[in-house]
């Protein structure tokens, strides 16, 4: 099969291409440019670029560098940024996945002949029933499944996830093996187009008018203050401005119109019920009993998913997802699809 990788710079997607060539296939990488600006966190910058490329020469493949950057501000950045404006918690990974990784570069691949591409995300497919399944990837404290709920069957018939079935540590001592320079390179952890020394108020700032605000508890008295509203995210307790020594409150909702946080104590961030938008199904809509995983690497928790409100009822109370967050709903380690909390 010949076979297009996506190729981040990191351990993961080298360790892929290896996979795939000792199976037989035909194997070509390629990494995306993404993002034009400054860079040190992520796989955007230009060392991870060149670590792809070294990657691609040490295991005799060839390696190309597709341009993506139009799309991905249009798609991933502007979205961002336009969510902060509004009071909402984006996650710029999984729309880069949705719009880029498996659209953009997915259709690039069928373009140039490749009948399948690849990446190093630790999760699995698997075809069963006449269909295919997304399932978590074997190792727990890596899996990867939640940021690519919005895969469809289409999409999943000729995606591969070749480290899926192996622990990171088992990735690493392959690459070892092999003599990678990205054996031991550290995960990346952080948006790819936030810097480390700026971080998020220096990347908003520059695109956003900051808009200082009151800190206000259920009854609508002020006990704090915060320089941006729009950088404060429901269930933040860090940051609030709020005196010291007290019980720990956490923000409830932000309004950022009205230039207003409210916070609650814990039992203020517990929720019976969210109301989910623009779900997307791994092998088409399903209700009743899920798994609830409000994060990338949350703890799923019991609830049931009612198609005609849009609502996902929790068996117990749950901690608020902030609005903006993809939830992702699992029966055992299986991935139904997900959607936007609002």
């Amino acid at each position: 099969m010949k076979v297009l990788v996506a190729m981040s710079g990191g351990v993961d997607s080298s360790v892929a291409v290896a996979l795939l060539l000792d199976a037989g296939h035909d194997v070509t990488g390629c990494t995306m440019k993404l993002w034009g600006g400054a860079s040190d966190t992520g796989c955007c910058s230009v060392a991870d670029v060149d670590d792809a490329r070294r990657v691609a020469q040490q295991l005799g493949v060839d390696h190309f560098v597709f341009n993506f950057g139009e799309d991905f501000s249009a798609a991933v950045v502007d979205p961002y940024v336009a969510d902060h404006a509004a009071g909402r918690t984006p996650n710029p990974c999984i729309e880069c996945n949705r719009s880029l990784k498996f659209d953009r570069l997915a259709r690039r691949a069928s373009a140039l002949g490749f009948d399948a591409l690849a990446t190093g995300h630790h999760a699995r497919v698997e075809h069963r029933d006449g269909g295919w399944r997304l399932r978590r990837g074997i190792d727990a404290a890596k899996d990867q499944s939640y940021v690519l709920h919005m895969l469809d069957q289409a999409t999943l018939a000729h995606t591969l996830f070749p480290v899926g079935h192996l622990t990171k540590t088992e990735v690493r001592d392959r690459a070892r093996g092999l003599g990678l320079r990205t054996a031991d390179k550290p995960d990346s952890q952080d948006v790819c187009f936030i810097t480390s020394a700026g971080g998020r108020p220096a990347f908003l700032g520059e695109r956003l008018s900051m808009t200082p605000g009151r800190v206000v508890d259920g009854d609508g008295r002020e006990v704090g203050r915060v320089d941006a509203v729009e950088l404060v995210t429901a269930g933040q307790r860090r940051g609030l401005g709020l005196a010291g020594g007290s019980e720990p409150r956490y923000a409830v909702s932000v309004d950022v119109p009205g230039a207003t946080v409210t916070v609650g104590r814990v039992g203020d961030v517990l929720v019976d019920e969210a109301t989910v938008e623009a779900m997307s199904w791994v092998g088409g809509p399903v209700e009743g009993p899920v798994e609830v995983q409000g994060s990338a690497h949350g703890r799923p928790r019991p609830a049931r998913y009612e198609a005609a409100t849009s609502l996902l009822r929790f068996d117990r109370p749950a901690p608020r997802v902030a609005p903006g967050q993809s939830v992702v709903l699992y029966r055992g380690d299986q991935v139904l699809g997900g959607g936007t909390i609002t």
